[in-house]
C-alpha cells in the first residue's frame, strides 16, 4: 500500500512516450485497424480433439455421462450445476447453450472415441475493438489434466489470433478458484488484477481475477504450445519432457516488454 502523501500511480510503469498537441500522454496508434469478424460456428480440429458447435442432439448424452463421473466439485465455480441425475435439467441447459450467440459454445470431442467430454465458449465478443474472452470452461474428469484439455485451449487461441485477428484474449475466474488461476498462468495468460465484488452467482459474492494474452505475445506462446503438444515431447509412458509452464514462462520472458 502506498504511504500517506504518495501518489499510488507513480509506481505504474510508463505505458507510452507519445503526447498530443496539449502535451498529454496518449496511446500508440493502431494503423489500419478494422473491426474483426465474429467467431464462426465451424469446427476446430486438432490431433486429439475437435471442437464443434455444442448441440443437444450430438453431444448431450455422452457429455452427461462424462460429467456424471464427477463428485460435484467441477461445478463449484461455475454458474450452473451440479446436475446429479437430472438429465432433463442438463439437456435444458445445453439447449440454452446451443441457441446462444454470445457466449458461443463449442463441444470438446475426443478424436479417438467421438465422445463429448466437455465444452467451452467465446464470450463478451467485441469485434469493433478486437477483444474476446474464453469462459464457461467445463471439463469432465476424463478431460481434466490431459493433452486434450490443453489442445482445446490452444485451438481456441489459434482461432482468435491467427484466423480472426483479435488483439486481446481474456480469462476471468473467481479469485478463490485456485485451479483456474493456475491453469491461466500455465496457458500463458498474464494476471492483470482483481475486480472486487464483480458479480454474484449461486447466491454468493465473486471477486474476479482478470488475465489476458495480447496479439503481440501470441507468436512466442504459439510456438510454446506447438512444442508441448508435439508427440515427441512425451515419453513412452506419456510423461511430458518439458512442462507447458516452463515453455510459456520462457515465451513471456522473451517478449520485449517483459
Amino acid at each position: 500500500m502506498a504511504s500517506e502523501g504518495t501518489n499510488p500511480f507513480a509506481m505504474e510503469p510508463a505505458m507510452t512516450a507519445r503526447t498530443n498537441d496539449l502535451g498529454q500522454p496518449i496511446g500508440d496508434p493502431v494503423p489500419g485497424w478494422m473491426p474483426r469478424p465474429r467467431p464462426p460456428r465451424s469446427a476446430m480440429v486438432g490431433r486429439t480433439v475437435r471442437l464443434e458447435p455444442l448441440t443437444v442432439a450430438d453431444h448431450a448424452r455422452s457429455l452427461f455421462e462424462a460429467v456424471s463421473e464427477d463428485d460435484g466439485r467441477m461445478w463449484t465455480y461455475l454458474a450452473v450445476g451440479p446436475f446429479g441425475t437430472d438429465r432433463a435439467g442438463f439437456d435444458k441447459w445445453i439447449a440454452q447453450c446451443e441457441a446462444s450467440e454470445d457466449p458461443l459454445f463449442f463441444a470438446v470431442v475426443e478424436q479417438a472415441s467421438g465422445r463429448c467430454l466437455g465444452y467451452a465458449s467465446y464470450l463478451r465478443i467485441d469485434p469493433a475493438v478486437g477483444v474476446i474472452e474464453v469462459g464457461h470452461i467445463t471439463m469432465s474428469p476424463a478431460l481434466q489434466r490431459t493433452v486434450m484439455a490443453t489442445e482445446t485451449m490452444y485451438l481456441m487461441m489459434a482461432r482468435v489470433f491467427d484466423e480472426l485477428g483479435y488483439r486481446r484474449y481474456e480469462w476471468k475466474c473467481d479469485s478463490l478458484n485456485a485451479p483456474s488461476r493456475t491453469a491461466a498462468n500455465r496457458l500463458g495468460f498474464q494476471y492483470e488484477g482483481l475486480f472486487r465484488q464483480a458479480t454474484l452467482y449461486k447466491g454468493r459474492n465473486r471477486d474476479t481475477a482478470w488475465f489476458s494474452i495480447l496479439d503481440l505475445e501470441w507468436p512466442a506462446l504459439k510456438a510454446a504450445f506447438q512444442r508441448w503438444l508435439d508427440p515427441a515431447n512425451f515419453d513412452a509412458d506419456g510423461r511430458q519432457r518439458e512442462s507447458l509452464s516452463d515453455l510459456t514462462g520462457r515465451a513471456h520472458a522473451s517478449q520485449p516488454h517483459a
